[in-house]
């Protein structure tokens, strides 16, 4: 950390040069394990080294800067599987559906190395930080506790607690494999090293403020979104920790304002004043238990993304059992079921079926919101309602006018209100905070159970800058 705030104060290239040197075969790891394509690790390492570049002079001075690349390859692993369409996952998890023999460590590794950093991932941050320290530092208990200001013998413990976490993730995968062998097996096979020239030509991008080609870009801006929203999910997860009794809106608005450099945005204030549109909404909605998660058939993007939000964020639910296909959807699931539909009513069965009795509307050319409209193809609105079908039960909408624009939807903040539209203007547009990039977010009238509508006095606009910006998007009906 002192070299990282070395970088970030004085852009010293030595410093930077140092850092990538130490920790290139550790985010070169991940991202192979991931991907199983050198040439495609060798991006995705670079897109790490430059995500740190750039938030150099902003991470705690308490991070652990090995648990940190660690979680941020995986993220930017992520960005790119979704890209590659690929069915990896699926067909990993069926291929380890047997007991390993401890007496084959190589045979052990091959099976248990495509999901490790999944299941790292799933650690708690110092039980990740303990793992990182341990197995791809090499550092003693004495050395981990140092790091992580604890005694030595507590430091063991949670090392020891943290492989058994391990130990059981894989066992729920069918693989059945002893804590001593899993903690004899990892550090001989965690490191992969990285190609010679990876390094230099890493530092050499980040220092001088290299170009980057369009691919890479995407990478970075995909792996910062995982990482923004992974940050939202976890205040949300704080807020229904801390929630006991009444005072809801004020701990909520407080949990979020903590996350974004202790500064309350725009949006955040706004809705403070008006508790009847910060609702719980969507999050409320998405805490149902049993909820089933649906795509449109063939779209094995959206597939890949929903188990990796699955894995991560919703882990009582199978994502075997709660991802759909638009095909798969059952009588049973649509009356007795929290529905969430990703895609566009161009491509999604059940989202072609009840378009027309949702509250906001889909045309093919832009997103109808009472009175207004936005036009576009790549406008999208997040949303919850009752289901047409039974509205006793909840749909949650992540729809786009056209197939294309689902892309990296989740990467929209949303949550507290019950719908939120967008375009592909207000998600990239830098010169706000997350939190206020949208076109119009707000609550619906629900004084009708089971039919919601939008009412004008229940919606917010988004700040000035952002309505110059999109101001030819936005047209009276």
């Amino acid at each position: 950390m002192d070299l990282l705030r070395e970088y970030g104060l004085r852009n010293s290239e030595p410093a930077f040069e140092t850092l990538v040197n130490r920790h290139i075969g550790l985010v070169y790891s991940v991202a192979l394990r991931q991907v199983e394509n050198p040439a495609h690790a060798e991006e995705i390492t670079q897109a790490v080294f430059l995500i740190l570049a750039r938030k150099a002079g902003r991470l705690h001075a308490n991070t652990v800067l090995a648990g940190w690349l660690h979680e941020t390859a995986r993220f930017a692993a992520a960005s790119f599987l979704r890209g590659e369409q690929r069915r990896r996952h699926r067909e990993q998890e069926a291929y380890m559906q047997s007991n390993l023999p401890e007496s084959e460590p190589d045979k052990t590794w091959e099976k248990l190395a495509p999901f490790l950093d999944d299941a790292i991932g799933h650690l708690g941050k110092a039980d990740r930080d303990a793992i990182v320290l341990r197995f791809f530092q090499n550092k003693s208990a004495r050395e981990i506790a140092a790091v992580l200001n604890v005694h030595e013998s507590a430091a063991q413990k949670r090392l020891n607690r943290a492989v058994e976490k391990l130990r059981a993730y894989f066992l729920e995968r069918g693989v059945t494999v002893s804590g001593s062998t899993l903690a004899g097996t990892i550090p001989a096979s965690f490191l992969q090293h990285a190609p010679v020239h990876l390094a230099a030509s890493v530092s050499a991008a980040a220092a001088h403020g290299a170009v980057i080609n369009h691919s890479t870009y995407t990478l970075i801006k995909g792996a910062l979104k995982l990482m923004a929203w992974t940050k939202a999910k976890i205040a949300v997860v704080m807020v229904a920790t801390a929630i006991v009794t009444g005072g809801i809106t004020t701990i909520i608005i407080k949990t979020h304002a903590s996350s974004s450099a202790g500064q309350n945005s725009g949006t955040m204030a706004k809705l403070e004043k008006s508790p009847r549109i910060f609702t719980g909404g969507i999050n409320k909605t998405l805490s149902i238990p049993g909820a089933i998660y649906t795509y449109p058939d063939g779209d094995e993007t959206t597939h890949h993304y929903l188990e990796f939000i699955l894995k991560r964020f919703r882990k009582d639910l199978d994502p075997a059992r709660n991802i759909k296909s638009d095909r798969e959807l059952s009588d049973v699931d649509l009356q007795t079921k929290t529905i969430c539909i990703y895609g566009s009513p161009e491509n999604h069965r059940l989202f072609q079926q009840v378009r027309d009795q949702l509250p906001i509307v889909f045309a093919n050319d832009g997103i109808v919101v009472g009175k207004k409209k936005y036009l576009g193809r790549d406008v999208g609105a997040i949303f919850v309602c009752p289901n047409p079908i039974n509205p006793e039960h909840r749909l949650v909408i992540y729809g786009t006018v056209s197939p294309e624009a689902l892309k990296d939807m989740n990467g929209v903040f949303h949550g507290p209100t019950d719908y939120i539209i967008f375009n592909n203007t207000t998600r990239q547009f830098g010169q706000v905070q997350d939190s206020d990039r949208f076109l119009l977010l707000g609550a619906f009238d629900k004084s009708d159970s089971t039919h919601w509508r939008v009412a004008e006095d229940l919606e917010l606009l988004p700040p000035k800058i952002l309505q110059r910006a999109t101001s030819d998007v936005t047209v009276a009906q």
